[in-house]
């Protein structure tokens, strides 16, 4: 089910979401001791503080847009598995029940022939 899948995704990337906070929040707090300490500091410390922090910086937003990327990637992945088991209960109901057409999207269904609840059922039974 949806709700399945989005734990999955949940477990799978928690670890990773963890390790990207914990980079956002090291580079905050060492920004804010930079801004501190740099009216204090030898220009030499100071070059070498800033471009410590730009690299800290750049580090940071790579890990945060990878994240991103395998989520989204993962996401759609899931998705896709997910609208797979659908047509195919979507089939099983519409062969059994002699349909000729199955539409997704209608304005209106007379509620006799809409086929939601049977195809939520066989999704919920063919895990």
């Amino acid at each position: 089910s949806a709700k399945a899948a989005q734990t999955k995704l949940e477990q799978e990337f928690s670890r990773r979401e963890k390790e990207v906070q914990a980079l956002a929040a090291q580079l905050k707090s060492a920004s804010e001791k930079f801004e501190r300490e740099a009216p204090t500091l030898p220009e030499g410390q100071r070059t070498t503080r800033q471009r410590q922090l730009v690299e800290q910086d750049r580090d940071f937003q790579r890990k945060q847009r990878e994240f991103q990327e395998d989520l989204n990637m993962r996401k759609n992945e899931e998705l896709q598995s997910v609208l797979e088991r659908a047509n195919r209960v979507i089939r099983q109901v519409a062969e059994a029940e002699k349909f000729d057409l199955v539409i997704q999207e209608a304005v209106y269904i007379n509620p006799k022939h809409d086929i939601t609840d049977k195809v939520l059922n066989g999704l919920n039974g063919s895990k």
